[in-house]
């Protein structure tokens, strides 16, 4: 299936290039933290909250892994690498495309990641999730696309031309 699957840390921008690529290719665009929080009724961070992480991951996997579509760019959340299902679902749908972002990026746009619903775990900081989740990112990547230094319209127009047919 022509699905292009957008992984990386959250705020690597793959809501956001997501739209316009999905737009600039003709695609469907699919947000399944927007998904999750249809089906639950509440924000991310209150199903962490309520339901912890592990309780979240597995409302994460589940639906992720539902996820069926042709011809679209999906932005899951940072955190389906944890989610096996999930990971072998978009590995057989589609492309896996890593939004590769450096550290100091990511720090600075983020924010409070617990605003965010960022799964951390107590007492872990933002760098150990970045080095953390960097190796998962790297293993289920079918593509890089390296975002330091590049404009976002430059980062978008690098995955068009390498997904328009």
């Amino acid at each position: 299936m022509n699905n292009i699957i957008f992984i990386g840390m959250p705020a690597a921008g793959k809501s956001t290039i997501g739209v316009v690529a999905a737009k600039r290719l003709g695609y469907e665009f699919i947000d399944t933290d927007i998904l999750i929080q249809k089906r639950e009724k509440r924000l991310l961070k209150d199903i962490i909250d309520e339901k912890g992480i592990g309780g979240f991951l597995a409302i994460e996997d589940q639906i992720n892994s539902e996820v069926e579509a042709e011809n679209a760019v999906i932005a899951p959340g940072g955190s389906v690498i944890y989610c096996d299902n999930a990971m072998r679902h978009y590995k057989e749908i589609g492309t896996v495309v890593y939004l590769q972002t450096s550290f100091q990026t990511i720090s600075e746009r983020i924010g409070d990641p617990k605003k965010r619903g960022v799964v951390l775990q107590n007492g872990q900081t933002l760098q150990d999730l970045y080095n953390e989740r960097r190796v998962f990112f790297e293993k289920f990547a079918d593509v890089i696309i390296c975002e330091d230094g590049k404009t976002l319209e430059d980062t978008i127009e690098e995955v068009v031309e390498k997904f328009k047919r």
